[in-house]
Order: C-alpha cells, then structure tokens, then sequence
C-alpha cells in the first residue's frame, strides 16, 4: 500500500489521544497495573491477557475477582499455592474459561517460573527465532509439556495453526513496548518492539479494511502479519503502537 499523508496523520493523532492512563481504567491492561513487581505483572497480566475476549466491563470484572482469590498476590499464589489454596480457583468462570483451565495454567505457569524463572525467558530462552510467530508457537509447547486437561490447549493459540493470537499478542505489546506514556510496561527487553505483531480482532480489522490498511479478509495470522507490515510505513520501529488508533477509532468513534 501507499503511504498517504493524512493516514499518518490520523493514526498518529488517534495513538496519541488513546495512549493515555485515562485509557486505563476500563481496559483489561488495569489489572496488571494494579502491581509494581516484575512477577505480579507478568502472572496478572497474562491472566488478564488470556480473559480478554467479550465485553470489556465483564473482562476486567474477571480479572479482579481472579486477583482477589490469589490474595492479589498473584506470582506468589502460583509458586506457592498448595493443594487446598488451589481450590479457591473453584467456581471461577470467565465464558468458556472456567476453573479446570485455571488450575491448568496455574501449574503450568509454576513448571515455567521454576525452570525459567520469568514469563520473558519462557518466551525467549530456547528459542533463537525472532520471528513472533514461531516465540509463540514454542511457548505453547512449553506451557503445556506434562500432564494436563487437554481441553485447556485451546486457550492459548498457535498461529502456526493460522489463529491470529490476538490476546498473546497484546500481551506482548503490555511486556515490551515502552514510550513514557504510562500505559505499556516495556519490562521485557529480549524483544523488540519491531518484532511484535498488532493484536487483531473483529473491530480493529474492520478499521483497519476501512483505512485500507488491510484486504486479507479473514482475522487469522496472516491478516495480522499484512496489517503489521502496513503499520511499519508509519513507524518501522513500533508498528503496533497503532493498536490504540485502531482501537479508539473503532471503539469509541465508531470508525468501521
């Protein structure tokens, strides 16, 4: 695609009137902010991550009250949760994620942080790909090796698979981006953010086919990859600070 002026122009002017701490409060990036340690806020943030499909109100909702049963302590309860704390995961729900995939990825996420100590080196050790599309795949890998309930597999996406990943996508923007506006951490430093892909969905794929940044029609891996390479002649080196222009058009002016 071409590079017209004013599409530039509003992505940039849209980026900055939603990356905001105003943009906060009601988004699930509310969860990790809750914590200021390293490990609070990659175990809050990815379980806020993984929830985040359906209403924004009912996912932050969730979160809180996944949070309050981990004694808003959420790294110590996964490295240390015994067998009868682990229970307090019952009757959690969050749509078709309930409290068997919970306990799941707790123990999943506990076999990580003893082997890789952080949710960053489980993502990046191991693997000498850059490609996110591949960081991610491994990951899955990882995450599920051992005895687990086979149905929670679906809840973390493979994009080798086609799925675009939406939500492990924007959880790696939450962990590697960083420009001091207060709203992504920028804690992980073993990624670029040139490397990340835009978190794609239903709405910012129709906004993004409105600007003419996308034609592929399905929101799968590919589309993501074709909206990411579109984004790059706006800014090579962070192309998906766009996700908030894409998203603020679409959810709050009703750009689609």
């Amino acid at each position: 695609m071409k590079n017209p002026d004013w599409l530039g122009e509003l992505l940039e002017s849209a980026y900055c009137k939603y990356n905001s701490p105003t943009f906060i409060s009601d988004d699930p990036i509310a969860i990790p902010h809750m914590f200021s340690k390293l490990g609070d806020i990659e175990i809050s943030g990815f379980f806020a991550a993984m929830l985040s499909w359906g209403r924004r109100e009912q996912i932050v909702k969730a979160s809180l009250e996944l949070m309050r049963r981990f004694d808003f302590e959420p790294y110590d309860f996964v490295i240390n949760a015994s067998a009868d704390e682990l229970k307090r995961v019952t009757p959690f729900v969050h749509r078709t994620f309930n409290s068997i995939d919970c306990e799941v990825f707790i123990l999943q996420l506990r076999y990580l942080l003893h082997r890789y100590k952080t949710l960053e080196n489980a993502f990046t050790v191991d693997c000498q790909e850059k490609d996110t599309a591949q960081r991610i795949s491994n990951f899955k890998q990882k995450f599920f090796i051992g005895n687990h309930v086979r149905r929670s597999e679906k809840h973390l996406p493979d994009p080798h698979r086609g799925s675009a990943a939406k939500r492990l996508n924007m959880f790696l923007r939450w962990m590697v981006r960083y420009d001091g506006r207060g709203v992504d951490f920028g804690i992980w430093k073993t990624v670029r953010p040139e490397d990340l892909i835009c978190p794609l969905d239903l709405h910012s794929g129709n906004v993004a086919r409105r600007l003419g940044l996308l034609e592929r029609k399905p929101n799968d891996w590919k589309a993501a990859v074709e909206l990411t390479q579109n984004l790059k002649q706006f800014d090579a080196s962070d192309p998906v600070k766009y996700d908030f222009a894409l998203f603020g058009l679409g959810w709050y002016e009703k750009f689609r």
